[in-house]
Protein backbone atom coordinates (compact mmCIF):
# COMPACT_ATOMS: atom_id res chain seq x y z
CA UNK A 1 0.00 0.00 0.00
CA UNK A 2 2.86 2.12 0.67
CA UNK A 3 2.74 4.89 -1.72
CA UNK A 4 5.88 7.10 -1.30
CA UNK A 5 6.19 8.84 -4.86
CA UNK A 6 2.52 9.76 -4.46
CA UNK A 7 2.76 13.81 -4.03
CA UNK A 8 -0.70 15.69 -3.53
CA UNK A 9 -0.90 19.66 -3.38
CA UNK A 10 -3.75 20.03 -1.55
CA UNK A 11 -5.53 23.82 -0.57
CA UNK A 12 -7.18 25.51 2.46
CA UNK A 13 -10.36 24.23 1.11
CA UNK A 14 -8.96 20.57 1.90
CA UNK A 15 -8.67 21.40 5.85
CA UNK A 16 -8.81 19.63 8.04
CA UNK A 17 -6.28 17.26 6.76
CA UNK A 18 -6.98 13.64 7.03
CA UNK A 19 -5.70 10.45 4.97
CA UNK A 20 -7.31 8.21 3.23
CA UNK A 21 -9.24 11.00 1.76
CA UNK A 22 -12.86 11.07 1.06
CA UNK A 23 -14.00 9.02 -1.49
CA UNK A 24 -10.58 6.83 -1.56
CA UNK A 25 -11.31 3.32 -3.03
CA UNK A 26 -12.13 1.08 -0.54
CA UNK A 27 -8.92 -1.45 -1.54
CA UNK A 28 -6.27 1.26 -0.68
CA UNK A 29 -7.67 2.55 2.56
CA UNK A 30 -6.05 2.39 5.85
CA UNK A 31 -6.92 3.63 9.13
CA UNK A 32 -7.75 7.44 8.91
CA UNK A 33 -5.42 9.54 10.17
CA UNK A 34 -5.29 13.34 10.46
CA UNK A 35 -2.28 15.14 9.08
CA UNK A 36 -0.77 18.54 10.70
CA UNK A 37 0.37 20.54 7.13
CA UNK A 38 -0.48 23.67 8.55
CA UNK A 39 3.15 24.43 10.52
CA UNK A 40 5.51 22.84 7.72
CA UNK A 41 3.45 23.58 4.10
CA UNK A 42 4.05 19.91 3.70
CA UNK A 43 3.30 16.25 5.53
CA UNK A 44 3.85 12.71 4.69
CA UNK A 45 1.27 9.81 5.15
CA UNK A 46 2.65 7.74 8.55
CA UNK A 47 0.57 5.13 6.90
CA UNK A 48 0.98 4.98 2.99
CA UNK A 49 3.58 7.31 2.31
CA UNK A 50 1.61 10.03 0.24
CA UNK A 51 3.53 13.66 0.37
CA UNK A 52 1.07 16.16 1.03
CA UNK A 53 1.48 20.09 0.13
CA UNK A 54 -0.25 22.84 0.92
CA UNK A 55 -0.44 25.64 -1.76
CA UNK A 56 -1.83 29.17 -1.42
CA UNK A 57 -2.46 31.08 1.80
CA UNK A 58 -4.25 29.19 5.04
CA UNK A 59 -7.25 30.63 5.95
CA UNK A 60 -7.80 32.47 8.90
CA UNK A 61 -7.67 30.65 12.31
CA UNK A 62 -5.22 27.93 11.29
CA UNK A 63 -1.33 28.97 12.41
Amino acid sequence: MADQNRTVEITASDLPLCCPPPGAALWSQHPRVFLEVAHTGEVRCPYCGTHYVLKGDLPKGHH
